[in-house]
């Protein structure tokens, strides 16, 4: 594939990670969310980072999150020439659904798409990681995966690194609410239990046992069961307020399961068709409306393509 004056711009789409169940291993891709990106060739060597409108980022790719995933790609790559990068940056950092990895990932997958297609998506992941590492402290690829793979993917192991995608049902769709706090992933992380109860270890990893079942087979029901995390979410659901009340009103709702998105704040819930998840959706919002906490919702398709050129 060739592109007009060696220059790409791409919409890199927001995600869900954990899903529940599955912390750190599970994600999935939304749908026409994003931030968009323009990367082109440049004949002055190295990673510049020319352009940044939506949030107050830095400019030096070392301290960037799109800028330090570049640079892995680029350094190992070694092309003769250099690239400049803008973000237009439309998904708030700390939301919860993702700012950080579509930064990391868009980068990766606009630059390998103007070397040729060097890298596969896990060789993709890999080096996005190290722009996750620089927002989070770790390295970690549950929103990568989704992003550069699309639909719902399962990080097998970090290292080596293996991830699998996971076929999604056709009517599946996330309603979600983004209450205007901020919650960082290292503190989110920090308030997390060392050790954890064989019983309740059993029960989640029975959970994403299942799930994984119900997305093979479109059991919508058994979808719903395994939406149950008793690991993270009772530590990091006392950072959200009035997540318990969001929860119950969007179940009965009709949601077939409701979960925290990555560490917070953001709230998902899935659903059986577009109609319900709007109806999630104004369920959501009439808990928020009671409060004096700004907030955005969102309805979405899986995306099960991952990164789109605009």
């Amino acid at each position: 594939m060739t592109f007009k004056n060696n220059e790409i711009k791409i919409l890199s789409p927001a995600t869900v990670a954990n899903v529940s169940c599955g912390f750190d291993v599970l994600g999935f891709c939304l749908d026409n969310i994003g931030d968009e990106m323009v990367i082109r060739k440049t004949n002055k060597k190295g990673i510049h980072i020319t352009k940044i409108e939506g949030h107050d980022l830095p400019f030096e790719a070392e301290k960037n999150v799109a800028g330090v995933s570049a640079l892995a790609i680029y350094n190992d790559a070694k092309p003769n020439f250099g690239f400049e990068i803008e973000i237009y940056k439309y998904i708030k950092p700390g939301s919860g659904i993702g700012s950080s990895a579509a930064s990391a990932a868009g980068s990766v997958w606009a630059i390998n798409k103007l070397l040729g297609d060097l890298y596969n998506n896990t060789q993709l992941t890999a080096f996005a990681m190290k722009g996750e590492a620089l927002a989070s402290g770790s390295e970690h690829a549950d929103n990568l995966a989704p992003a550069l793979f699309g639909g719902f993917t399962l990080v097998k192991s970090i290292a080596p690194l293996q991830i699998l995608k996971i076929p999604t049902p056709t009517d599946l769709y996330a309603a979600i609410i983004h209450p205007e706090i901020e919650i960082k992933t290292s503190e989110s992380r920090a308030i997390l239990p060392k050790e954890i109860p064989l019983k309740n270890a059993i029960t989640q990893w029975a959970n994403v046992g299942s799930l994984i079942h119900a997305m093979h087979t479109n059991d919508y029901g058994l979808l719903s069961q395994s939406l149950n995390d008793v690991i993270v979410e009772p530590y990091r659901s006392k950072l959200i307020p009035h997540f318990n009340a969001v929860k119950t009103d969007s179940l009965k709702a009709g949601a077939l399961g409701v979960g925290i998105s990555g560490s917070g704040p953001s709230i998902f819930a899935l659903t059986r068709g577009k109609d319900i998840a709007e109806d999630v959706v104004e369920a959501m919002k009439k808990i928020y409306k009671n409060t004096d906490i700004h907030f955005n919702t969102y309805v979405s398709k899986i995306n099960t393509n991952g990164m789109k050129i605009i």
